[in-house]
């Protein structure tokens, strides 16, 4: 805490609006729309990479939440103040950070494969700054970046030789591991008999994030393996037919994620509702949309030529 009070001395107008713009660089949408960026425009191995490496740091960074049920540090110590904007991001248990968690696992992925240096520089900073970013203003300790800026670095060196291997199998195996994980993290918050001081938003927190991850796991395997097997959609485009797979891309997944929410609690229930709208989320971004990528390439190295020609005559 003694760290934490240090920062509380230190907070200024600009600098504490500073921090909550760089926090949400851990969040979950920035997790995401990085992730679509480097499997539709950069290379689908990224993508899987930066996928695997997210989506089982969250499994285990969720366990641990619910296993050592550690409080926030105002709760712990009710004399330190936080910045009172983040106070409504931030319920449930302290320990390991979760914004840390993605953004170490992301960004550091990136500065880990790429091998451009302004690039890898850009990607370093992020993953130092938001874990700073989570103490300054006030919702995590030191142990708690710490933990989980140390276990995202475990998955990025364990999860690159698996996912860059010429071995197919290795692919399949990584993908069943992490099912079982998430089939295992599902039934343990269903099923274990937490006692009456579990906190209820973490553990409804905990189980959203199963249902989640479980969808989305078993979509990004379909994915896998009908683009390995059918269609290997194209990557490279000019860079405004690259502006357009991001851009139409983002807003039908967000489409499918706002669109189905109702029908399919509806019909499934909260929790089964939201696995499958996860589910879909990932067809459409991983086979649905890609879809149009060979045409759309197409149209823009006919445009390219088309202009190219104009200009030599």
């Amino acid at each position: 805490m003694e760290f934490l009070y240090l920062l509380e001395k230190i907070r200024i107008p600009i600098l504490d609006e500073f921090m909550l713009l760089i926090t949400q660089l851990g969040e979950e949408t920035a997790f995401l729309v990085t992730a679509m960026i480097l499997f539709w425009c950069v290379s689908k191995r990224w993508g899987y990479y930066l996928l695997s490496v997210g989506f089982v740091g969250t499994l285990t960074n969720q366990f641990m939440k619910l296993l050592f049920r550690v409080p926030r540090p105002w709760v712990i110590d009710p004399n330190f103040t936080i910045l009172e904007q983040a106070r409504e991001a931030a319920g449930g248990y302290s320990f390991p950070s979760g914004h840390t968690q993605s953004a170490v696992g992301t960004f550091g992925s990136i500065a880990y494969i790429t091998d451009r240096k302004w690039l890898r520089i850009a990607a370093i900073c992020i993953a130092v700054l938001v874990p700073f970013s989570r103490m300054y203003i006030g919702v995590h300790t030191p142990l708690d970046v710490s933990v989980a800026a140390v276990m995202a670095v475990i998955f990025i060196l364990a999860f690159k030789p698996v996912v860059f291997s010429e071995k197919k199998s290795n692919m399949m195996i990584m993908f069943a591991v992490m099912m079982i994980l998430a089939a295992g993290f599902l039934c343990y918050v269903e099923l274990f008999p937490f006692g009456e001081d579990i906190d209820q938003h973490n553990l409804a927190s905990g189980i959203k994030n199963a249902y989640t991850l479980t969808g989305a796991l078993l979509g990004l395997f379909v994915v896998y393996l009908v683009d390995e097997k059918y269609f290997q959609f194209p990557t490279k485009a000019v860079w405004w037919v690259q502006i357009i797979k991001v851009v139409v891309g983002l807003l039908l997944v967000l489409a499918v994620k706002s669109g189905l929410k109702t029908p399919l609690n509806f019909v499934l229930g909260e929790s089964i509702g939201r696995a499958a709208r996860y589910f879909l989320m990932v067809i459409v971004a991983g086979i649905v949309w890609p879809l149009s990528f060979r045409y759309l390439s197409r149209i823009g190295m006919t445009a390219a030529k088309n202009t190219s020609n104009q200009e030599g005559n």
